[in-house]
């Protein structure tokens, strides 16, 4: 018999409406239920493509004997991380307190009244490692409950202090470039000169920090800030981490030459590191980059996008109850399907009869691309049509097993950033399928995810529900900033403007001058969630000021400017001294330290010069780019480009701070413009 989650629409929640558990989502009726009943609650919370979530699953939660104790003494509660970041926010922060590290799955248990007293992660069914077994933390956990109520009221009232707000800062911390500098070097002495990124395994993409390493080697004409960014997405782009088949990244690799992935991929990673291969190949011209940066976007459209045009959350780790089987290869698979192109391929990728993973092969590119054809006696091009032809038969090949599940939850904040990405591709690549999937994707969201300005969390089936987060409201209106970047069409700054007004009136704190992660009329919880860390995803706060500089920067208004300051100066020794912790809120804290670069394009958007000057702007990497372009008299709200004449067809203008270059009308010129822009320290950034 289903439980309580059968009701539910999340994908990870459905994963366990069978299990023999009395699970209840997290909802009033069941925090009541343990009030009125006096029972601590077993909180669980992991999301969909969780390989030992799934692994705990099976292990205790469809075991019979498991369920019957969890039923006997908790309310039981489970939570999809990816719908209730805020739980997950909260909770977490108690775990890695009471166990000195977090992840997923979470259990944690807590009073009637939702507040922590014990937890972990993952829990075997037999004590291992050192590590008690789930049955036996259930016995203690209700035993104290029931018997040691003091001690649980002990536990509660320390974890408490956990969640008291810090004192507020008064530090006059400086914003100066030497502040930018110092987070490079902090980042850059953790680079793997090896085989890129940073640290040892597990090894995540932190495509958060190589963007900013990209954007600090631009300002300051420092080629090695340049060559750690694109040695490391070379490095990642050859390896397992990366489906070599079908495009798309994993979310991290567990060793340290990315060879091994934990093979689910998720929107978010994608996103990120999409938007780190655009920004490369304008710095770089490396024409891989861009191979890799397009076959992610034609992955997401061909596996992880609604037939409405909203992108999917994940794809899982699993399938037929094995972690990456779907991917892997053995060598006889490759001889009976590839024939006399075989051999090539197989050198190409490493392919052994042996195996590099379970007696299987991860497919991982073993040699420099050009070397390698030179060794043939091939062209560097005839070796890439070689592969494409190759990967295009295995991919069919593939596509007849049984596939991973998919996650079909579209989350908002998760679908502004691949929106942000997608849509700046299409400007850059001048791809205009790429334009159409981005602008496709930004009228649903604006369609069936914005009410009044208020984003809703996630769609499924047909079903908006969860009022959203800071970081769904703020990457929502970045990514609507992107597509108006790309088409100059107004309307997209209307609703970028709308959903930031709805930012300052919800989540804005002026007393604290804070951005919250929740609504200030959202459920009320133990705390208020203010998560400050670029994570798996950028904080909710540092898009929040993100999007504050770029509309003040479009709109002329100096309080969105004053309100991200407010934010990033707190936090200023924090930037220096835990860079890559905040790989994101430091591409923000360039802009406000070293200023924008204003680009306003004037005359018809359909003009031929106009195109010109547009694309000579998509061709330059330009660190805190800002871009408008139209008809300055039928601009409404983008006080960018008033005052502009478009000089008979098309005129450009490129300012920093408050001082701009002669107008542009000519590609040329506007691109020597745009170089010097690009490597330029600004003061304050503010408008001309």
């Amino acid at each position: 018999m289903a439980n309580q989650l059968a009701k539910e629409t999340s994908p990870y929640l459905l994963q366990h409406a069978d299990n023999p558990v009395d699970w209840h989502p997290w909802s009033p009726e069941a925090l009541e239920r343990a009030k009125r009943e006096d029972r601590p609650i077993l909180l669980s919370i992991g999301y969909a493509a969780c390989h030992w979530c799934h692994v705990m699953a099976h292990e205790s939660f469809e075991d019979e004997a498991t369920a019957a104790l969890m039923n006997e003494h908790f309310l039981n509660i489970k939570v999809d991380r990816e719908e209730r970041p805020d739980l997950d926010s909260i909770y977490m922060q108690a775990v890695q307190a009471m166990t000195g590290h977090g992840g997923w799955p979470m259990t944690v248990f807590l009073t009637p009244n939702g507040e922590p007293f014990y937890g972990g992660t993952y829990f075997p069914p037999a004590d291992r490692h050192g590590m008690p077994s789930f049955s036996t933390v259930l016995k203690s956990v209700a035993r104290a409950y029931a018997e040691h109520r003091d001690d649980v009221e002990r536990s509660v009232a320390q974890l408490r202090q956990i969640y008291r707000p810090p004192p507020a800062s008064t530090r006059a911390d400086e914003l100066a470039p030497n502040l930018l500098e110092i987070a490079h070097r902090s980042i850059a002495q953790r680079y793997d000169a090896t085989y890129g990124g940073f640290d040892s395994a597990p090894k995540f993409p932190q495509a958060m920090a190589l963007d900013f390493l990209l954007r600090h080697g631009a300002r300051t004409a420092n080629p090695h800030a340049t060559d750690i960014a694109l040695s490391s997405f070379r490095k990642m782009a050859r390896g397992g981490i990366y489906d070599q088949v079908g495009g798309g990244f994993a979310r991290y690799s567990v060793d340290d030459q990315w060879l091994v992935p934990h093979f689910e991929k998720m929107l978010y990673d994608n996103a990120l590191l999409l938007r780190l291969g655009v920004h490369l190949w304008l710095a770089t011209g490396d024409a891989e980059v861009k191979r890799v940066a397009c076959d992610t976007i034609a992955w997401v459209e061909r596996e992880m996008t609604s037939p409405e045009g909203g992108f999917y959350s994940s794809l899982d780790a699993d399938s037929e109850g094995h972690e990456g089987k779907f991917y892997v290869w053995t060598e006889s698979e490759l001889d009976e399907l590839l024939g006399e192109e075989a051999a090539i391929v197989k050198t190409y990728y490493g392919v052994t009869s042996e195996g590099n993973f379970e007696g299987a092969n991860i497919l991982a590119v073993t040699s420099e691309p050009a070397i390698f054809a030179a060794q043939i006696g091939a062209s560097e091009k005839e070796l890439a049509e070689a592969i494409e032809g190759a990967k295009t038969i295995l991919y069919e090949a593939r596509s007849r097993r049984v596939w991973p599940a998919r996650d079909e939850k579209v989350l908002a904040g998760w679908n502004g950033l691949m929106l942000r990405s997608v849509a700046e591709a299409a400007r850059v690549f001048g791809h205009e399928h790429f334009r159409a999937m981005a602008l496709k994707n930004a009228e649903f969201l604006y369609r069936e995810m914005v009410r009044g300005g208020r984003v809703m969390r996630s769609r499924k089936d047909g079903s908006t529900r969860i009022p959203g987060f800071l970081e769904d409201h703020a990457a929502v209106a970045l990514g609507f900033i992107a597509v108006y970047e790309l088409t100059f069409d107004e309307r997209w700054i209307e609703r970028a403007l709308e959903i930031s007004a709805a930012i300052t009136d919800f989540f804005w704190d002026e007393e604290a001058r804070v951005f919250f992660d929740t609504a200030r009329d959202a459920e009320q919880l133990i705390t208020r969630p203010r998560d400050i860390g670029d994570n798996a995803v950028p904080a909710g706060s540092s898009l929040a000021a993100d999007l504050c500089l770029r509309l003040a920067e479009l709109t002329g208004d100096e309080t969105l400017r004053g309100r991200a300051e407010r934010v990033i100066r707190p936090l200023a020794t924090a930037l220096a001294r835990h860079a890559i912790a905040f790989g994101y809120l430091l591409g923000v804290a360039d802009m406000l330290v070293r200023g924008a670069v204003q680009v306003a394009i004037a005359g018809d958007p359909e003009n031929p010069r106009f195109g010109e000057l547009a694309r000579a702007v998509a061709s330059r990497y330009v660190p805190a780019l800002v871009l408008a372009g139209g008809d300055p008299a039928r601009a409404r709200t983008v006080a960018l480009l008033e005052g502009r004449e478009a000089g008979g067809s098309a005129t450009a203008y490129v300012c920093r701070g408050f001082t701009c270059e002669l107008p542009a009308r000519d590609p040329d010129s506007l691109d020597r413009q745009l170089r010097d822009a690009a490597r330029a320290s600004v003061p304050g950034g503010a408008p001309a």
